[in-house]
């Protein structure tokens, strides 16, 4: 269903992307979809926090107690929030990987900044064919949903 907007003193309407059909071999419901895509999307923030807990815990913090009284590890804390965040990190890459080896450099591009395949092809020089990035594409996608 398509609703008009107003952008800019211009009328627009949404676009909507169909969702897979279920007899696709890739098929993954419209909202999971929309998950992993936002997942993949966060990950120059893990890469940002990760070097920020870096710098934060590069000297040795002694466990100790907080103001509640309670006992805490600032530097165990932060280690397990850098493993997950490592642990995102290699999961984009896996996946993208697992996808297509040839390709997986524009679909992580693409993934983890959102571009769509014109960019790609624009700036990129993306060595494929529309068809094929977005059989590739859906096929990441399905990966991801495999290995999260």
């Amino acid at each position: 269903m398509k609703k008009p907007v107003t952008y800019g003193g211009k009328k627009m309407e949404y676009r909507t992307r169909n969702e897979l059909s279920k007899k696709n071999k890739y098929y993954i419901s419209k909202h999971r979809y929309l998950e992993l895509k936002h997942f993949c999307l966060q990950y120059n923030d893990w890469k940002r926090g990760s070097n920020d807990l870096y710098f934060k815990t590069s000297s040795i913090i002694f466990p100790g107690k907080d103001d509640s009284g309670k006992l805490s590890d600032q530097t165990g804390d932060a280690a397990v929030s850098n493993a997950d965040l490592d642990r995102n990190v290699r999961i984009v890459r896996e996946a993208c990987e697992k996808t297509d080896g040839s390709l997986s450099r524009y679909i992580f591009i693409a993934v983890t900044q959102g571009l769509s395949f014109t960019t790609l092809k624009m700036i990129y020089d993306i060595p494929c064919e529309k068809d094929m990035y977005y059989d590739r594409y859906r096929r990441f996608f399905w990966v991801l949903d495999k290995i999260r």
